[in-house]
């Protein structure tokens, strides 16, 4: 298997026809001058030691170091080896509210945009765990499954938003249960669910949600992305803005629900964080990430591409210092022989 790094250098093998054009030109241009001024027997009593065949091996000679350090440039790779690539971490799956509660700006510029902001700056403290995103609200998607893509985590990430999800209310437990069965390899034993909510719940009970998830080794984290003292919850329709109302026509405030997000995340000894600068969540989010056994959850075997383009060097400057030694004149030993005079 090969492969080159710099393929551009390639073209530079063009000159090589061209130089020999011009010297095959230059070649006769010559002669012709010579012919006009002396006959061939003549030059050949003149310069009797100087060779024809010789200007061609140099050429040649030259040629070919040009040729081979120019394939040093664009540097042949071979891949000779197996590389073994072993990563280890955490399979760690944000679960995001996506209610319109998350909407309430009792945190700037709202719970939502905050929520994602603490998960961005999670990811890209991250080295080699794998990371997946569910969206809830009144039920539970599936966002982005676990990978290691950083990327697209980023860009699936800023895609949320509290119309993805048409039916509304907050249901933890469905973003709990759906996270069960998120986690693809039965050998990694550090699985984390990091919820990211107002801790706000219309469904059933997330405690219990929380416990059979604590069975199959599942972590819950829990970030209040709120406050207890509330908000009301803005309603955009075009250019004008309203608030959620109640059935009894009462605007709503919407409270953060700090004990509920304690109660998931001791049912499982995980972590509850309730603080509303990101730089302390993302630090203590990591600070645990790092304190857990990393399991390997990725070996890899691959072809390493060595670099082969000393070799190219090496043997074009050979040919270019056997050009600069090879003189014009006869060889003398190969006079001797007198291959081309008759008996």
């Amino acid at each position: 298997m090969i492969q080159y790094e710099h393929t551009e250098y390639f073209y530079l093998l063009l000159l090589i026809p061209l130089m020999v054009l011009g010297y095959a030109l230059y070649t006769a241009w010559k002669k012709r001058i010579q012919l006009r001024l002396a006959s061939a027997p003549m030059l050949s009593h003149i310069a009797p030691e100087r060779s024809f065949f010789k200007g061609w091996i140099k050429q040649v000679l030259f040629w070919l170091g040009i040729a081979f350090i120019v394939l040093g440039l664009v540097n042949p790779q071979i891949g000779t080896e197996l590389e073994t690539v072993k990563r280890e971490g955490v399979d760690l799956v944000f679960a995001v509210d996506v209610s319109k509660s998350m909407l309430a700006a009792d945190i700037a510029p709202n719970r939502l945009e905050k929520a994602k902001r603490l998960a961005g700056e999670l990811i890209n403290q991250l080295v080699s765990d794998r990371v997946g995103i569910i969206a809830y609200a009144s039920a539970a998607i599936p966002h982005l499954p676990i990978t290691t893509d950083y990327s697209a985590a980023r860009m699936f990430l800023a895609s949320l938003d509290t119309n993805m999800i048409s039916s509304q209310g907050t249901a933890i437990s469905a973003a709990m249960r759906l996270a069960e069965t998120y986690f693809d390899d039965e050998n990694q034993t550090n699985r984390v669910v990091c919820i990211l909510s107002d801790g706000e719940d219309h469904g059933e009970d997330a405690i219990n949600a929380a416990a059979q998830a604590a069975t199959q080794g599942i972590t819950f984290f829990t970030v209040v992305v709120g406050t207890e003292k509330g908000s009301v919850i803005p309603i955009k329709q075009g250019n004008t803005v309203s608030y959620k109302k109640d059935e009894n026509g009462e605007v709503v405030i919407s409270k953060s629900n700090v004990d509920q997000m304690k109660s998931i995340a001791e049912e499982t000894d995980g972590l509850f964080l309730d603080r509303t600068n990101t730089d302390e969540v993302v630090t203590a989010i990591i600070d645990q990430l790092k304190a857990m056994d990393k399991q390997e959850f990725e070996a890899k075997q691959f072809v390493k591409f060595k670099d082969q383009f000393q070799w190219f060097l090496a043997i074009g400057f050979l040919f270019l210092v056997l050009d600069l030694f090879l003189f014009y004149r006869k060889t003398q030993w190969v006079k001797k022989l007198n291959l081309f005079q008759d008996a």
